[in-house]
């Protein structure tokens, strides 16, 4: 099946708009930590706030907000309250609930390894598949990411992933859920 042409010529993610508590301590964490070079700042108009983004690789790049009026962090609510593998998935509609950041299959581990070295909180190594369970301890064919999560200093779920095979026709298989399939949640 040849795939049509494209409405728009999407390039990856210009940039991801998260909002933090304290720049600096932001700074720290992805430019120090993580090694992504601070490329851009600014001070919003009318003393908003402050708007810094940081190379993510590939053109990409990821930006934090720190705004004089934010609100504080709500998890569980507009982010996980932890990692994946602890059973924290969920948050609200409308949220962000984590960023992804591909890495080099053959450097994953040792990127592993290098977190927990940091002093990280990483969660297990995730090899993704289509089981039951959607992850396996080992890699296999049906393998088709590897991955582990961290959180940054306010709480965003963070990930290093990495491909581990070109996806087929077949790997487009789920039919859509919908509002209607909602569970909701009562209130405590």
């Amino acid at each position: 099946m040849n795939a049509p042409e494209p409405k728009y010529e999407f390039r990856g993610i210009n940039h991801l708009a998260l909002v933090c508590s304290d720049m600096k301590r932001t700074i720290d964490f992805y430019s120090g930590v993580l090694g992504m070079p601070l490329i851009k700042t600014l001070d919003l108009p009318g003393d908003l706030g402050q708007h810094f983004f940081f190379d993510c690789g590939g053109g990409n790049s990821i930006a934090f907000f720190w705004l004089s009026d934010s609100p504080d962090a709500a998890p569980g609510v507009a982010a996980p309250k932890g990692l994946p593998d602890e059973g924290e998935l969920a948050s609200a509609i409308g949220s962000m609930n984590h960023v992804a950041f591909q890495v080099p299959l053959e450097k994953f581990d040792e990127y592993y390894e290098r977190m927990k070295a940091e002093g990280i909180k990483v969660s297990r190594i995730l090899n993704h598949d289509d089981s039951p369970a959607g992850v396996s301890r080992k890699i296999h064919p049906g393998t088709f990411v590897r991955s582990f999560y961290f959180m940054d200093p306010d709480g965003v779920l963070l990930e290093f992933a990495s491909w581990t095979r070109e996806f087929t026709e077949a790997d487009v298989a789920h039919e859509p859920k919908t509002a209607a399939d909602r569970k909701v949640r009562s209130e405590l």
